[in-house]
């Protein structure tokens, strides 16, 4: 059973403009998260899963530099360009990741990968880590499905294909309760995020030392000021999310013939 780690990333950003490369401690921000990624034992490898716009041609140079894998696929369909890139990856289990949240922990990936191992299920994922944090276990004929079912072409927000639909296997792990803080914001979308993410580093970070989610949250939870350094952005985040959420499935004779067209 081969697994992947997959980083959806992509250099638009109307909010936070060109956010993957912005500068912490003399790195972009998505190196820092290729190192955290490298931690994982389970997943055989790991994969920057950007668009054919020209303009995200700075990731492949920064994914060949730091020795991952790299495909190019759809702008706007993320499980379109995650499919494929499974399927030139020969995957069958999938950890998502995204370029702009820096902060996953390794233990948590490898947890779901050995989920998978043990029961099959189609979607594992965790409840009540920092905003940010969690990673999603995806299995890759379920994405299939997915792919066959819905009629969005804009999968910006793409969970509830897998959690609502009442199609799926869906599991959570279970999570040590010093990690289950949803009130931390640790994703990265507007500036007052990338300026709490530089308190965290000027903090946290020495060269050749990965911090680890619980030292992040020890540090905000004992220093509520670094904590609210951006905590005014979680509405304007939250209105975001409910305008991309839209989940469109097709009728089912749509399905049915998209089924008869899929690639095997």
């Amino acid at each position: 059973m081969k697994s992947a780690i997959f980083i959806g990333v992509r250099m638009k950003s109307s909010r936070l403009p060109q956010k993957a490369l912005l500068d912490i401690k003399g790195k972009p921000v998505i190196t820092h998260l290729i190192d955290r990624l490298k931690l994982a034992k389970e997943p055989q490898s790991i994969v920057l899963c950007t668009s054919v716009n020209p303009e995200d041609t700075p990731l492949v140079d920064i994914a060949l530099k730091n020795n991952i894998e790299c495909f190019r696929g759809s702008e706007d369909d993320k499980l379109d360009r995650y499919l494929n890139a499974a399927y030139k990856y020969g995957v069958e289990f999938i950890i998502i990741t995204e370029g702009d949240n820096v902060f996953f922990e390794s233990d948590i990936i490898d947890g779901i990968i050995k989920r998978y191992k043990q029961s099959g299920a189609d979607y594992i994922s965790c409840k009540g880590l920092p905003l940010g944090t969690t990673p999603h276990g995806v299995k890759v004929e379920a994405l299939k499905k997915v792919m066959e079912m819905k009629s969005e072409s804009d999968t910006e927000v793409w969970g509830p294909y897998f959690t609502d639909t009442g199609v799926f296997k869906v599991e959570y792990l279970e999570i040590e309760p010093e990690l289950r803080h949803p009130e931390i914001r640790l994703t990265m979308d507007y500036p007052r995020d990338y300026e709490l993410f530089k308190v965290i580093y000027d903090r946290l970070y020495s060269p050749g030392h990965i911090f680890s989610l619980r030292d992040i949250v020890s540090l905000l939870t004992s220093n509520p000021e670094i904590m609210n350094i951006n905590s005014k952005e979680r509405e304007a985040y939250e209105q975001h999310l409910k305008k991309s959420a839209t989940m469109k499935l097709k009728k089912p004779t749509e399905a049915s013939r998209s089924r008869g067209n899929s690639k095997q």
